[in-house]
């Protein structure tokens, strides 16, 4: 079964946002075992804010590290699911469920298997 990405994306919210999110919280937990009683979630989870985050890019064979995410944007990448599912329809029709789909986005992915040809795999 291929497996898919589904990555989150939200805008990061003062105090009262973040209490009307985690007051969805049951939605979030009976979307997450719904997913995994039909046997479809193999990953999950939610990520710190983006003040946590550390990016690091190599150029010119000296290593940089910045705090902060690798771009500014209005959304935020805020967690992620992995999903094996019969296909990109599929995979779709639940990536319509997550609440994060009402008030941010929802991206969905093509996770690459590896290939006995494959250099990364």
């Amino acid at each position: 079964m291929p497996r898919y990405l589904v990555l989150l994306y939200s805008p990061e919210g003062d105090e009262a946002t973040e209490r009307r999110r985690w007051a969805q919280l049951p939605l979030w937990q009976e979307l997450t075992d719904g997913l995994r009683d039909a046997g479809l979630l193999v990953a999950n989870g939610a990520l710190h804010r983006t003040d946590t985050a550390t990016t690091v890019r190599v150029r010119d064979d000296e290593v940089e590290m910045t705090d902060g995410p690798f771009a500014i944007t209005k959304e935020v990448l805020a967690g992620f699911y992995v999903l094996d599912c019969d296909g990109l329809d599929e995979v779709l029709r639940h990536a319509a469920r997550f609440p994060t789909a009402r008030y941010g986005s929802v991206e969905v992915r093509p996770i690459m298997e590896p290939t006995g040809d494959d250099p990364l795999g």
